[in-house]
């Protein structure tokens, strides 16, 4: 049930959530995920796993984009901002419900809310919808051994059961990808935080 006096529990309503992470979240950090690791093309396919109410497309080129979330408040909120910019669907991606080849997959904030079964089932569906020459990019807290304390302790915040270290994402990927590269950023929001980026190629 939602608990009004914690503030993990708020943030699962979208508008609260939007409004924060426009509070924490940087231009400067939001470019430097698309230009550096997403890297889309004007015409790409793109299928965004747990798109929330799909802000990234702020920052992409014109692409043919598909976001999956399970929210329908969420799914709502990028309809209605976004409109035919992409197709939206209150769904969680499975093998039913995606259908095609994708140049990017995304899941930005996603795998630390998941199980290792769950998470594992995401990295094999992703390499499934990939074209030959297509990525899966992911993006999540972590934990790591020399962490600053004050950003270990945002990090504890976090909404997600699942945050993890550094090998244990890897080895979850390594179950559908044969190429895997991580890049540790400390420097994408506001908030002492640390994040790990994960670009999977089949």
């Amino acid at each position: 049930m939602f608990d009004r006096l914690d503030p993990r529990g708020l943030l699962a309503k979208p508008w609260v959530y939007k409004t924060f992470r426009g509070l924490v979240t940087t231009k400067a950090g939001r470019a430097g995920l698309v230009e550096d690791y997403l890297r889309p093309r004007p015409g790409d396919s793109v299928l965004d796993i747990g798109c929330g109410t799909a802000d990234v497309l702020d920052d992409l080129p014109d692409v043919e984009y598909y976001g999956f979330d399970s929210s329908e408040e969420y799914i709502d909120l990028a309809r209605a901002r976004h409109g035919n910019r992409g197709t939206f669907v209150n769904a969680s991606v499975s093998r039913d419900t995606v259908t095609g080849k994708f140049d990017l997959v995304m899941a930005l904030g996603v795998l630390h809310h998941l199980n290792d079964g769950d998470a594992a089932e995401l990295f094999a569906l992703a390499s499934s919808a990939l074209k030959p020459t297509g990525r899966l990019v992911t993006l999540d807290p972590l934990f790591h051994d020399g962490q600053a304390a004050h950003r270990r302790f945002v990090v504890s915040l976090d909404r997600g059961g699942h945050i993890r270290i550094l090998n244990e994402y890897i080895e979850l990927a390594q179950r559908s990808f044969q190429e895997i590269e991580s890049h540790t950023r400390t420097d994408l929001l506001r908030i002492p935080y640390t994040h790990l980026i994960l670009e999977c190629s089949p």
